[in-house]
């Protein structure tokens, strides 16, 4: 479906209530519809929110956007949010990162190629993850009455977080370790919140609003956070 030059993707479900979304990195717009509405209903559902859509697509359209990461010293990377530099140390032995003040350190032999370096980064960032979320989790298990029995890390093109509710598998983006902490403890909230609503209706927006009030401002940092070229060059999600 397309209304005034903006595609709409548009699903329709056992659900009581319908959901406009709009998901980042460019602002892709989804609509989860009750089944007894027509394309009709969602058509005008839409319009009347199009002022909403449309400063949301602004937000996310406007948002810094990297260029491909070469992994020379003077780049700049984000860690939990801050903006570092980095610096290259080539020398003999095991390679690897650690954060000094406002430097990013990358110990690496001579020589090593800017794919190998940006897989030690990639490693970096996932442990980074793997240090603070087992807490998160911990914090929030007894909160939400809910258990989490198994959670992974993955690079994900479309999504922050994924939640398979009969599993109880949770999934995060590696990009996480790159965004506020603020921001990953969102998405803990907001993907264990899954374990109690699968959809995002009326219900789960009540739930988040009872445990994380300010959840929304959470998440518009998370969304106006600077995106990273592979994550942001092949399209849109939520």
């Amino acid at each position: 479906m397309t209304i005034r030059g903006i595609d709409i993707d548009v699903i329709y479900k056992d659900i009581k209530n319908l959901h406009i979304g709009v998901y980042p990195p460019m602002g892709r717009v989804r609509v989860a519809a009750p089944t007894q509405l027509d394309d009709d209903n969602v058509r005008l559902a839409v319009i009347q929110r199009l002022p909403w859509i449309k400063r949301q697509r602004a937000q996310m359209q406007a948002a810094e956007r990297q260029s491909e990461r070469e992994m020379i010293t003077g780049e700049s990377h984000y860690v939990w949010g801050n903006r570092l530099r980095l610096k290259v140390i080539e020398r003999p032995g095991r390679a690897h990162l650690e954060v000094d003040g406002d430097k990013l350190l990358l110990y690496a032999p001579e020589g090593v190629s800017p794919e190998r370096r940006r897989e030690l980064l990639d490693h970096w960032y996932r442990s980074q993850l793997r240090q603070v979320i087992p807490d998160l989790i911990a914090k929030w298990e007894p909160i939400l009455d809910v258990s989490v029995p198994r959670w992974s890390i993955r690079r994900m093109k479309t999504k922050w977080g994924s939640c398979n509710r009969e599993t109880g598998h949770i999934w995060f983006n590696a990009e996480l370790a790159k965004k506020h902490p603020e921001s990953l403890e969102y998405i803990v909230v907001h993907e264990m919140t899954h374990h109690l609503e699968r959809n995002h209706g009326e219900r789960f927006t009540k739930l988040m609003d009872g445990y994380l009030p300010n959840w929304r401002s959470r998440r518009d940092q998370l969304n106006g956070a600077p995106l990273a070229h592979e994550f942001w060059t092949d399209g849109a999600g939520e």
